[in-house]
């Protein structure tokens, strides 16, 4: 049986979006909980192979939870090898398991494995790191929590960040999120190739960098503050691009 509803495309800045293939209704309750609790947005599940797949396909979500063992004759090794060829991430929900599963698993690509039983942190942790390491391997996004909400934004269109006592302002094309990191622990996050700190209290994307002057930079027509030290830093990075 299946629930589902129709993702959302009208924000480009939107809730990383999960789908869970569970056939256990009190742990896909439990998971769909914490989940939406974190900031997560949970677009449906199922708790079989082939309308899972029917539905990943429909609602397009940027992460399935898989259980690798699931009723009928197909299970979760099965979903995660149609999963591979469609370049669809996904997360294993595993106990134990016996040998002969191990093995099958082998073959598959996933992100990660949670093991049950899993706390809502751990949950949280294992979904925010695989995420992450998938993110440098393809089109670099961050996910940020902001308002409660979990966000993922493609860093291109970040402009800058901004510090703000032990939070830290990501700023966007289009909106403006304050999350509770320093902008140490933020710039981190941020690929080194298009972002430079400008000031101790600024990290730009160069790529948003219409001026360089003396004692600032220009992006569209916001002005941002250069110091003295980070000037040939900036100006090098500037070159390369």
């Amino acid at each position: 049986m299946a629930s589902f509803q129709q993702n959302d495309q009208k924000h480009p800045m939107k809730a990383l979006t999960v789908f869970i293939v569970e056939d256990e209704p009190l742990i896909v309750a439990t998971i769909e909980t914490a989940l939406k609790k974190q900031g997560f947005k949970v677009l449906g599940d199922c708790d079989e192979m082939k309308e899972s797949l029917l539905l990943i396909d429909k609602l397009q979500p940027d992460l399935v939870l898989v259980d690798i063992h699931l009723e009928g004759l197909k299970d979760g090794v099965d979903l995660a090898l149609e999963l591979d060829k469609r370049k669809q991430p996904y997360l294993f929900l595993t106990s134990q398991t016996d040998p002969q599963t191990i093995a099958r698993v082998k073959q598959t690509k996933p992100l990660g494995f949670i093991v049950k039983p899993f706390t809502e942190n751990g949950l949280r942790s294992n979904i925010e790191l695989a995420w992450h390491n998938f993110s440098l391997t393809e089109e670099d996004y961050l996910l940020i929590k902001s308002d409660g909400k979990l966000h993922k934004i493609n860093q291109a269109s970040i402009t800058y960040l901004k510090a703000f006592d032990n939070y830290c302002y990501v700023h966007t094309t289009s909106q403006q999120y304050l999350v509770p990191h320093t902008l140490k622990h933020m710039a981190e996050k941020l690929n080194p190739k298009y972002f430079i700190k400008t000031h101790r209290s600024y990290v730009v994307n160069v790529r948003r960098v219409s001026q360089m002057e003396t004692n600032s930079i220009t992006l569209s027509e916001e002005k941002i503050p250069l110091s003295g030290g980070q000037k040939e830093t900036v100006k090098k990075k500037l070159l390369e691009l």
